[in-house]
Order: structure tokens, then sequence, then C-alpha cells
């Protein structure tokens, strides 16, 4: 399984509520919320912090996204802290392995940076009480493990109303990894941008079934070309994509970094993962003996995700109003799936008025209106 893969957590939860459900606002809680604070931790100075990744730190992706909130964090809190990282850790025997291994070796605070860390996560912190571990994109917590995960649909949205302005054939291309909740709500808050701006535009959809492969990343990126897009973007981690974009002149979107480098003239913006302050706020929460077993899901206003710098190449006036909508979300006055939101077949998921609650995005299994084609039934 994979880092990001909350099927398990649908299947799970999935009977305990339905998909749609709507509320108010952005504070329903997650289910598997614990209330226990963990011991105090006995910190010796400086605060050693390990982290284990699912890939390499060079693949400009995923990992690469979440060593550079590593590397933030030291610059931080300088010589407070000592980190260590492992990289190419196979999700299952391996992680659990490798956890265990941090944990003897004096790290008090681990992060496990891969969904299908989950369980050797909460296996290792039953068996090390006196160590924090925090986990990305996973639902189980206990007294000494907290969850986080960012709210990418945010700036999702963002890069949809660019895209909306940008096409010229009403065709944008998405290449997505599995087709799981996260990169199905991530599809439809793009859509949703794009629809703002753009009510004729469609989404076209492949399905690489990988989270980093390059080759396939292209091929998919040049059959959408083929099929007439002429603006791209993508839920994987290679910069395959924006570098066939502009290949072909046309104009992408990157995902996890700032992606400009592979495209300097037709890249748009990046929807970015920013680890760094809350990797800095966890290790200064420990050493504090102030930590708390939470559930994380931070979108821009905390500083968790954002869009890179816009291309100059977006008109002003595209510019001012996705700076203005970004404004919004940071104030909790917008939300990427505010209602009216049909699916596309028609069929009102979320009435006016009200928004697509927490829970109902993380078990998300349909297409919003404007997205052409079905959801695979294969998943991971």
């Amino acid at each position: 399984m994979d880092r990001r893969n909350f099927l398990k957590y649908v299947t799970l939860a999935g009977s305990s509520f339905a998909l749609t459900s709507c509320v108010q606002g952005k504070s329903s809680k997650l289910p598997g919320e614990v209330s226990p604070s963990a011991s105090p931790v006995a910190v010796n100075e400086p605060l050693k912090v390990g982290f284990v990744y699912v890939g390499p730190v060079g693949n400009f992706g995923w990992t690469y996204a979440h060593d550079l909130g590593r590397r933030d964090m030291e610059a931080n809190l300088n010589d407070k802290v000592k980190t260590t990282f492992v990289e190419n850790v196979n999700e299952g025997a391996d992680a659990e392995r490798i956890i265990r291994q941090l944990a003897l070796d004096g790290n008090k605070l681990i992060f496990t940076t891969s969904y299908g860390y989950m369980n050797p996560t909460i296996k290792a912190a039953k068996e090390f009480g006196d160590v924090i571990f925090e986990h990305c994109a996973g639902y189980k917590r206990a007294a000494n493990v907290g969850t986080y995960l960012g709210r990418f649909e945010e700036p999702r949205y963002l890069t949809g109303m660019i895209a909306g302005k940008m096409t010229k054939s009403n065709v944008v291309g998405f290449i997505g990894a599995y087709p799981i909740p996260e990169v199905i709500r991530g599809i439809g808050a793009f859509t949703q941008g794009m629809r703002l701006t753009n009510p004729q535009a469609k989404v076209k959809v492949l399905w690489v079934q990988s989270w980093y492969d390059p080759a396939k990343e292209r091929e998919a990126a040049i059959a959408l070309v083929n099929s007439g897009a002429d603006v791209l973007t993508q839920h994987t981690d290679s910069g395959a994509v924006v570098q066939l974009a502009e290949e072909k002149g046309i104009y992408a979107f990157g995902y996890n970094i700032d992606m400009g480098k592979f495209a300097q003239k037709t890249h748009l913006t990046s929807v970015i993962n920013k680890w760094g302050k809350f990797y800095t706020d966890k290790a200064l929460a420990v050493m504090s003996n102030t930590w708390k077993p939470q559930n994380v899901w931070d979108g821009i206003g905390e500083g968790m995700v954002d869009i890179s710098p816009m291309n100059q190449a977006i008109p002003l006036e595209v510019q001012q109003l996705v700076n203005a909508k970004r404004d919004e979300f940071i104030q909790g006055t917008a939300h990427p799936f505010d209602g009216p939101v049909k699916d596309q077949k028609g069929m009102v998921r979320v009435p006016n008025g009200k928004v697509l609650e927490d829970r109902g995005q993380l078990a998300m299994d349909w297409y919003v209106e404007g997205v052409e084609g079905s959801i695979p039934q294969k998943k991971l």
C-alpha cells in the first residue's frame, strides 16, 4: 500500500457517514481522535529527530519536499536539533525495522512520511512509549502518535482558475497516480476552480498507476495532448509532465515542489508542499513538553501548502483574481467545494450554502461536473 492511500480509511469509516453529508466550515473532526497526551519526553539537547522516506531524496517530488522541510527545520532550530533520514524504505517489514532502529538510536521525534508506514508506526509507538511519532497521511493515532497532511485542494483550486483562463481548446489534461480519494478530490478542486473562470472547459484524466514513473507520466501527457489538451496538470511526482509541456509549447502546472526549473517558459505555477513550519513546530513542542497527539490537516493559511510564484505569462487580471481567492481561503471565507457542487451526472452533491465536509472529502469517489470519463476500479 502507498503513503497516501485512503482506501482502507474509506473501507473502515465510510459506512459511518454519507458521502453527500455537508457542513459549513472546515472544523469537523476525523475518526480516531485521541485525547490523552504522551508522557513527558526526556530531551537532552540537541533533540534527535528521525525521518523515514519512501522514495529517494533526489526525486524532486514527494520525498524531496519532505526533505526540504527537514532542512528548513534544521535551519530554524540550528544546534537545537540533530536530524537523521533514511530514504527508499519499503512499506511493511522494512519500515518497521527502520523505525525501530531510529528509536533505538535515540531519536525522540520520528516523522514517518508515507501512508504505508501507518501500522509499523503504531506498532513502534507501543514499544517505545518515550518517543513521539508523527505519521503523514494516516488516520491512526495514539498517546504518542500524531498525524498530518496538507489541504492540497486549496492550491489545486487556484491552479484550476488559471487553467480556465489559459486554455484555448477548453480541454485540460490531468495525469493522476492512483484513483484514491486524495487524488480524486484534487481533480475535483481543480475542476471547480477551472469552471469558475471558464464554465465551458473540460478536464480529461489519465491514470498511470504509479506515484513516480517518468516514462508513464510522459506517455500519458502525450496522449492527453493528442486528445486536444493544451494545458496539463498532474498528481504524480516527477517533472516529466512539465518537461513534455515545454517541448510541445503548451502550459502546465507542477506538483510537490516548484517545477519551474523543468519548464521555464510554459510552467505556470506549482502546487507545493511546505513541511518546514510543521516540522519546526512539532520539534519545539517536544522540546517544551507541550506536544499532543493531533490530526493536523492544514491549508494555505497555516503555511502547509501553497502555489509557487506565478509565471508572468498569466495575465495580471488573472493573477489578481487568483490572489483574491487565495486570500479568501486564508481567511476561511471560501472553500474549494463551496456549494452548489454537482457530480458529472448532474446530481447535486453539495447544496448551495454548504461545503463538502472533511469526511466527505476523505471518502471522495466521484467526479465533479466538468470531468470526462469514469473512475477506474483498480485502485492500488
